[in-house]
C-alpha cells in the first residue's frame, strides 16, 4: 500500500507541498512506475487510501475510485484496492454504484475497504450527514458521543451498500439515510414499463443501482485498519476481512479468533485465513546503519503527522530478508492469514530505493510463503 506522500521530507518542510503541480506530476509518474513493477513482479494488489485537503503533501489520494482506476489502467493482472472509502463523508448509495461501475471497468480486478475517518479537517468538511465528525482516540471521554455518531453512520452506510449490491431494487429507512425519501419520489412511465420499484400510483418506492457489480456477488471487502474488538465484531457480521498492522501477535490472535467465531454466528462460511489481513511497514535492508536511517525517516513522518492525531505507529517489518522471513513466519504460524498487507516508502524515498525493495521482497521473501499461479500472481 502506498501512503500518498507527494513530497520528500525536505520538500514537505518547505511548506504547501500538496499544491505544487510539479510534485504532484512526479507523484503520479512514480506511482505509475510502482504499479507497473508490482504487476510484473507478481504482487496481488496495489492499495491506496482516501484523504482530502492535504495541502501539506502528506497524504494526497483524494478519490479512491479514480485512483483505483489509475492503478487498473497501468496494470494488466493485479487488483486495485481502494483502502478505502471513508463512509461518513459519502452518500452510500452513490458509493455502491461507483464501486460497481469501477468493478466493471477493471473487469473484477478490484478490492474495496471502508474506513471511518480520523482526520477532523477533511472529515468534518466533507460530512455526508449533518453533524458527523471524525473518530477520536478511545480515551477521549468527552468525545465518546462524537465517535459513536461516526460509527453509527459508518455501519448504516455499509448496510446500504451491501443491500444495493445484492438487490435488484430495495428500500432503506434508517436512522441517518432514507432511500427513496419518505413518501417516495415522482415516477415515470418508463419506470413501470421497463424497470421496477414504482407503485400503482406512480410513486417510486424502491431504487436499484446500475450496473450491478461485475464480481459475484461483489468485490471482496476489507475493514480499514481495525484495532478494537467492537470493530472486529462488525466486520464479522459483514464478512469483511479486518486489516491489522500490529506487532502484538497475541492481540491479533484474539482478534482473528473473535472474527471467525462471529462470522460463523452471523451465518457466513468463512475461511479462517480471511479472519485477519496482517502486515506492517516494510523496510528491507541488511545494513544496520541504513535500517536506522530508514526508521528515523519514517518516524519523522509519523511524529509530524499521525501521532498528534492520536494514531499509533504501525507494525514495522525491518531487517534483512532472513529477519523479515522469521517475523512473517512467526505471525503466519500464529494467525494463519491469507493476506499480507505491506506499506512501503512511496513518497518518502527515491524510486530506485523503493523499486529495489519491492523486487528484493519478491525474490527473497515471497517464495518462502507462496507460489505463483498461472497469471503470475503470488498466492
Amino acid at each position: 500500500m502506498q501512503t500518498g506522500v507527494v513530497g520528500r521530507r525536505h520538500e514537505i518542510e518547505q511548506g504547501m507541498a500538496g499544491q505544487r503541480k510539479d510534485l504532484y506530476q512526479r507523484f503520479l509518474e512514480e506511482v505509475k512506475g510502482y504499479v507497473q513493477l508490482a504487476d510484473d513482479l507478481g504482487y496481488a494488489s496495489y492499495a491506496q487510501p482516501e484523504h482530502h485537503l492535504q495541502i501539506e503533501g502528506f497524504e494526497a489520494n483524494n478519490h479512491p475510485g479514480m485512483f483505483s482506476l489509475f492503478v487498473g489502467l497501468h496494470s494488466k493482472r493485479m487488483k486495485a484496492s481502494a483502502m478505502g472509502y471513508t463512509l461518513p463523508t459519502h452518500n452510500p448509495l452513490r458509493v455502491a454504484e461507483e464501486i460497481a461501475t469501477l468493478d466493471h471497468m477493471l473487469k473484477g480486478r478490484l478490492n474495496v475497504a471502508f474506513t471511518r475517518g480520523y482526520h477532523a479537517r477533511w472529515v468534518d468538511a466533507y460530512a455526508a450527514v449533518p453533524g458527523v465528525q471524525c473518530t477520536r482516540p478511545a480515551n477521549a471521554k468527552a468525545k465518546d458521543d462524537q465517535d459513536a455518531f461516526n460509527r453509527s453512520v459508518f455501519e448504516e452506510s455499509i448496510q446500504i451498500i451491501k443491500k444495493a449490491w445484492l438487490s435488484e431494487t430495495f428500500s432503506f429507512h434508517g436512522k441517518h439515510w432514507n432511500f427513496p425519501p419518505p413518501g417516495g419520489s415522482d415516477g415515470h412511465p418508463a419506470y413501470a414499463k421497463f424497470g421496477k420499484g414504482q407503485d400503482a400510483e406512480g410513486r417510486v418506492r424502491e431504487v436499484g443501482i446500475a450496473p450491478r457489480c461485475y464480481q459475484d456477488p461483489h468485490p471482496r471487502i476489507f475493514g480499514g485498519f481495525a484495532g478494537t474488538m467492537r470493530t472486529v465484531d462488525m466486520w464479522a457480521r459483514e464478512n469483511g476481512t479486518p486489516i491489522v498492522l500490529a506487532d502484538d501477535l497475541e492481540f491479533c490472535k484474539n482478534l482473528a479468533d473473535r472474527w471467525y467465531d462471529g462470522a460463523r454466528e452471523a451465518g457466513h462460511e468463512p475461511d479462517r485465513g480471511d479472519s485477519i489481513a496482517w502486515g506492517g511497514f516494510l523496510m528491507l535492508t541488511s545494513d544496520k546503519e541504513r535500517q536506522k536511517q530508514l526508521m528515523d525517516e519514517h518516524m519523522w513522518f509519523w511524529d509530524e503527522w499521525f501521532i498528534p492525531m492520536g494514531q499509533r505507529p504501525p507494525n514495522v517489518l525491518i531487517g534483512s530478508a532472513d529477519e523479515i522471513i522469521d517475523r512473517i513466519g512467526e505471525a503466519h504460524d500464529k494467525l494463519g492469514f491469507n493476506d499480507l498487507f505491506l506499506m512501503f516508502g512511496q513518497g518518502h524515498l527515491e524510486p530506485d530505493e523503493n523499486n529495489h525493495e519491492l523486487t528484493e521482497f519478491m525474490a527473497k521473501i515471497a517464495p518462502r510463503f507462496s507460489q505463483k499461479d498461472e497469471e503470475g500472481t503470488f498466492v
